[in-house]
């Protein structure tokens, strides 16, 4: 069984309010109120991510797309289908 899972993210960052909502093709869209700079908007998109799949922020990291919008973030010590019910659907 995997030790993690990872899901295909869009990031809006300086939005007026922070959200995760599925999106096309199984993938989510994200927006946070952080800016894109420094790694605001990244920071912020792992606590979001972390706080609605109930695990620790240090668990939540971003293994491709670093500094674009589109995002695979990768959740350490979950499987795929727990991940998927407990994110939005």
């Amino acid at each position: 069984m995997p030790d993690h899972a990872d899901i295909r993210v869009r990031l809006t960052p300086r939005a007026a309010a922070e959200a995760l909502v599925l999106a096309a093709q199984g993938s989510y869209a994200a927006r946070v109120t952080a800016p894109p700079v420094d790694g605001r908007a990244n920071e912020a998109l792992r606590r979001l991510v972390a706080s609605r799949a109930r695990v620790a922020p240090s668990r939540v990291s971003i293994v491709r797309g670093e500094r674009s919008r589109e995002k695979v973030v990768r959740v350490e010590g979950i499987d795929a289908p727990t991940l998927r019910a407990r994110l939005p659907s």
